[in-house]
């Protein structure tokens, strides 16, 4: 009997081991490898772990890498990179033709291989997940002497002029005051200490003091003022070894070189990053240090990463026919994992990733040639957050069960929630949290985008920009994510529920404050909210009963009152329903006898190309699949003139979503391909710029939720599989559903062969649609 039971758990560990092979063989076919060197730093690869992201190449024989870091904003809230590390080996065996780079996900690392004259070398890169520390480990066939150096581009004050000044918070300000300071950099006991110190007065206290807030900037978060961020660059057996200057590309830096004491086998170096806000560059010098010494056992490191990133990939996959590698749908479904593995670089940082390059940004010239910039640069802003792009970047990671990785860009909300609670008391005299676009990590729209001329008289609270004016909504998809990961994984949001609130409380306050300055009465005949002016995106201005901010308060508020008991009191519940029966109904309108969903009850002019006549559809959920009045959401797609005018797929484009949860197969996989192909740069997921900048973070973002949904869709507590999949794509993939829920399934010649759930009570929810 005993010997009967060892056999059958024998056969299940054989059976498991050979499973975890398969789904680790599949993500094996993804890495990305290169048997040539680089020309450029755009022809990069994308390595990171923590909060940390390196752009990683070897061009003429010297590897080289730069350093980004979550968080790291200057006075001018430009997101600055941390410097550039150049490799040599001497004997350099990267000077033959013997040459691979590779970037293997499952262990998140980067290594280059090389021969040349006997020598055989193998530099491995990566970064620990658990601590802010990058690794290089050096093995080689015969002793070699290794050179590391720092290089900076900071080392004396620089001038941004112009169109330069996109970088940052100033934009088009033109200010001759405008620089961007040198950094500190020193050598001491053969390590090389790098950092960036913020003064007292950065573009903080400008955009207070233009924008009317200065009554209360005491009472304000300043995330810039002091802020401090660098590191250290060290090894073992590397000694300091002078400085030079040179130019890379249009950029002139200086350097200053580590190298071995003899010739080794193996030799490796760390750079020890550090973050921290501190008038006293002594304390963050301190707490660098402090990362240093307990950052010193390398091996365990590597283990407890190798460990995350496992845990990572384990929790969700989406493999299409991985038997037929030259298939543009292939390519789908390796850019979805190149492009999740750029997302976990950041899952701990204590900023989001920013859609307009994350931690992965290059010489600027390479995406728009006339800018001879440094590479700091990157279009529209550092510390600046545009909501309407930063959704999609977010918005994948239900699905793909990374709710932890959407912890950075909820926490900037709740840092910001106090300045713009006292954006709406000082402006309005009201309560609520007044979140606009161009927002800034402060909680203040951006001082250039809120309007250097403005009219006398004009509304202090107003941003004076015929894109952005009223466009109040975009923050409630963050308090939808918010209230999603409840719903998804069970877990406590209580540290949520008064930010979702206050947001909402602005939206009851702020229109009938509104209200009540055009005539006496705060509601429509109707008891409903009089949602004018309103915005629906950056499209159609000066709306009236917006769809997409009508569509919003409707879904977050149901939610919100969904949550479980010990979220919501009574009170609040009782309040919250009132308010929600004060949400005036969506408005309609026909094509050539169709009925379709209306952007808005009216509007005054049509600025963008936004389709948010289909945000019912998505984010929202209103309409779709399985859902009453579909035909209605059909028509909108096929017979409103504009949503067929504005159908792409660059970028920030959602019209796959829109395909993909109306059902229509065809069109979403054509708009797939389109999204997720190879970029056209070396690295596949480098795509952009788009409207923004490369790589594009919306593009990849909005391509992931997209093939998600073509392959399942929930409504309430069913799980639709399949409900916009070709059935000639072969795929197997793993996706979270609410109620704690996973599906794995495989599909392969059009038939569902395998389909795994759990907990295995959610299987009668699930509904394959399938035809």
């Amino acid at each position: 009997m005993m010997r009967r039971y060892l056999s059958a758990i024998a056969c299940l560990l054989l059976a498991l081991t050979a499973k975890a092979q398969t789904a680790a063989q599949q993500l094996d076919r993804y890495d990305v490898t290169w048997n040539s060197q680089s020309q450029n730093s755009s022809e990069s690869m994308p390595c990171g772990g923590g909060d940390i992201g390196l752009n990683v190449w070897v061009e003429n024989g010297d590897l080289l890498f730069y350093l980004s870091k979550s968080g790291t904003f200057d006075e001018n809230n430009a997101f600055l990179k941390l410097g550039r590390v150049r490799v040599k080996l001497m004997p350099n065996p990267f000077e033959g033709k013997g040459f691979k780079q590779q970037l293997s996900l499952r262990t998140g690392s980067v290594t280059i291989q090389g021969s040349h004259a006997g020598v055989n070398a193998n530099i491995k890169v990566w970064v620990d997940v658990h601590a802010p520390v990058i690794h290089v480990d050096m093995n080689a066939n015969k002793p070699v002497k290794m050179q590391a150096t720092y290089e900076s581009w900071r080392f004396e004050d620089r001038i941004p002029k112009g169109r330069e000044n996109m970088q940052g918070s100033w934009k088009w300000a033109n200010r001759t005051d405008i620089r961007t300071r040198k950094d500190v950099i020193s050598v001491n006991n053969n390590a090389i200490t790098f950092y960036h110190h913020n003064l007292d007065t950065t573009v903080f206290d400008a955009t207070v003091a233009h924008e009317g807030m200065a009554s209360v900037k005491a009472q304000m978060t300043d995330p810039l003022r002091n802020l401090t961020f660098g590191g250290q660059m060290q090894g073992k057996d590397l000694i300091a070894a002078g400085t030079y200057s040179g130019t890379y590309l249009s950029t002139p830096y200086q350097a200053w070189k580590l190298e071995s004491r003899s010739a080794t086998r193996q030799q490796s170096f760390q750079i020890t990053l550090h973050t921290e806000q501190t008038p006293d560059v002594s304390l963050w010098q301190a707490g660098l240090q402090r990362t240093v010494r307990t950052a010193t056992n390398a091996r365990k490191a590597w283990d407890a990463t190798q460990a995350w990133w496992k845990s990572y990939w384990d929790r969700s996959y989406v493999h299409i026919d991985t038997d037929a590698p030259t298939k543009e749908s292939w390519q789908v479904g390796r850019n979805y994992q190149l492009f999740r593995y750029m997302l976990g670089c950041n899952a701990f940082g204590e900023y989001p990733t920013k859609f307009n390059g994350g931690l992965f940004t290059y010489d600027p010239e390479f995406t728009n040639n006339t800018f001879k910039f440094t590479p700091d640069f990157r279009n529209w802003g550092g510390g600046l957050m545009t909501a309407q792009n930063q959704r999609l970047v977010y918005f994948p990671m239900l699905k793909s069960g990374d709710e932890d990785l959407m912890k950075p860009q909820f926490d900037f909300y709740l840092r910001a929630l106090k300045n713009a609670e006292l954006r709406s008391k000082v402006y309005w005299g009201h309560a609520g949290a007044s979140f606009t676009e161009q927002l800034e990590n402060f909680g203040l729209p951006n001082m250039v985008e809120y309007g250097l001329k403005r009219p006398a008289g004009y509304d202090a609270g107003m941003e004076y920009n015929a894109w952005l004016e009223y466009e109040w909504d975009t923050v409630l998809e963050f308090c939808y994510m918010m209230l999603e990961t409840q719903r998804y994984t069970g877990k406590d949001i209580k540290q949520y529920v008064p930010f979702i609130e206050s947001c909402l409380t602005f939206f009851n306050e702020h229109y009938q404050y509104l209200a009540r300055n055009r005539g006496s009465k705060a509601l429509d005949g109707s008891g409903h909210l009089v949602l004018y002016p309103g915005s629906g995106g950056e499209t159609y201005k000066m709306a009236y009963n917006s769809t997409s901010t009508v569509a919003a308060l409707k879904t977050v508020l149901t939610r919100l009152l969904e949550l479980p008991e010990d979220h919501l009191s009574a009170d609040a519940r009782k309040n919250w329903q009132t308010i929600l029966d004060r949400i005036p109904p969506i408005s309609f309108r026909e094509f050539n006898g169709y009925r379709t969903i209306s952007p808005a009850l009216t509007w005054e002019r049509v600025n963008n190309t936004e389709s948010t006549q289909l945000y019912p559809v998505f984010p929202w959920g209103m309409y779709g699949v399985g859902k009453p009045d579909l035909d209605v959401a059909l028509n909108t797609w096929k017979y409103d003139t504009l949503a067929v005018k504005f159908r792409s797929g660059v970028g920030w484009k959602q019209d796959n979503i829109f395909a993909a949860r109306l059902g229509l197969t065809e069109e979403a996989a054509k708009l797939a391909i389109f999204k997720l192909k190879d970029s056209g740069r070396r690295f596949p997921a480098f795509w952009g710029p788009g409207f923004d900048w490369t790589p594009d973070h919306n593009w990849g973002g909005s391509g992931m939720i997209g093939l998600q949904e073509m392959l399942m869709q929930v409504d309430g507590k069913m799980i639709m599989l399949f409900p916009a999949w070709p059935k000639d794509w072969d795929v197997h993939f793993k996706l979270h559903a609410p109620y704690r829920t996973t599906i794995e399934a495989k599909l392969k010649g059009g038939q569902l062969v395998d389909l795994k759930v759990f907990p295995e009570s959610r299987k009668a929810d699930v509904v394959s649609m399938l035809k």
